[in-house]
């Protein structure tokens, strides 16, 4: 099992409960996921740190035994920049020059520093130069204060998140999760991050500018635990035979049944849904330098005219082989 990959919340006075908590959450439930299928990919190991040891967040609750603010990060190191109530912007001026002092001396990218900002932590990173030349966002009660405070900085409006390299910003509060989520899926894969947003019951939501959801992550919007059991084993095994009475049996429903609750649920059928799984599978592996067959055949397609088909019912621009990655650069 590869070292845990540390998560440094940084915390103040004030800040907002729910920018740091709903992400840390998601993040404690994702690396449950990652040990319980014996995954690859390092668990996380979540910290919180601050230029004092306490702090007394939004919603009055005293937070004790911060850690301060480290010399070094471990390379590949995530830090998390969040909110805070606006009242508390003029308090603290020692506490507040301290921060900014170390977030100075961040660079995200180098040694794979990764620095994550929810609602108004973006200033913060504004304040701190990390913006300049960056594209990012943030509540959309404070863009123009970002655009202020880091005039060099590509504010982006009407976004759930953006990703500027190993930056990564987010709109208000609740979008703190959607990022949390986006992040799990790049990091352990769409399956345990959907697996996280069914047991926070929470909806996998992207931006009006951001990319559809992946077939991995689509028509999984819905709290029905018999259609996740079925929908987490086709995305597990897409290669496997699937005949409809076979996924029904993992629902413990007939076939009938099965596909009534698929359209009721997830506005599909369950056929349509292993088709897009197989399809996201032979894309990656495409993506990845695999040739036609090879994609075909990980993805479960019985041969290569099969995906081709797939695809071009999909809609999908182009074709399987146009999709495959150059060999010089797989």
């Amino acid at each position: 099992m590869p070292e845990p990959k540390q998560v440094l919340f940084v915390l103040q006075d004030d800040s907002l409960v729910l920018d740091w908590a709903g992400p840390a959450e998601a993040l404690r439930l994702a690396s449950l996921e990652v040990t319980a299928l014996k995954l690859d990919v390092p668990a996380l190991d979540l910290r919180f740190a601050g230029p004092r040891a306490e702090a007394t967040g939004s919603v009055g609750i005293r937070l004790q035994a911060l850690e301060p603010l480290p010399d070094t990060l471990p390379d590949g190191s995530w830090v998390v920049l969040v909110g805070r109530t606006s009242a508390a912007e003029a308090r603290a001026p020692s506490a507040r020059r301290e921060l900014l002092a170390w977030l100075a001396h961040l660079a995200p990218g180098r040694a794979g520093l990764r620095l994550v900002t929810v609602c108004s932590g973006a200033l913060l990173a504004a304040q701190a130069g990390l913006l300049d030349g960056r594209r990012a966002t943030t509540h959309h009660h404070h863009l123009d204060d970002l655009a202020r405070l880091a005039p060099r900085c590509t504010v982006l409006q009407d976004r759930v998140f953006v990703r500027d390299g190993e930056l990564f910003t987010s709109a208000g509060v609740t979008a703190g999760i959607d990022l949390a989520l986006h992040l799990i899926a790049e990091h352990a894969g769409e399956l345990v991050a959907a697996r996280v947003a069914e047991q926070m019951a929470v909806a996998l939501r992207r931006g009006p500018g951001d990319p559809e959801l992946s077939p991995l992550l689509a028509h999984r919007q819905h709290l029905n635990a018999r259609l996740h059991r079925v929908q987490d084993a086709l995305s597990r095994a897409p290669g496997e035979d699937w005949p409809l009475a076979r996924m029904a049996g993992l629902a413990a429903t007939t076939p009938r049944t099965l596909s009534r609750l698929f359209a009721q649920h997830a506005g599909t059928s369950p056929q349509a849904y292993l088709r897009g799984v197989r399809l996201a599978v032979a894309k990656r592996a495409l993506a990845a330098g695999a040739s036609v067959a090879a994609a075909s055949d990980a993805a479960g397609f019985s041969s290569e005219l099969q995906l081709r088909r797939a695809w071009a019912a999909a809609g999908w621009p182009g074709s399987p082989s146009g999709a495959r990655r150059p060999a010089q650069q797989a």
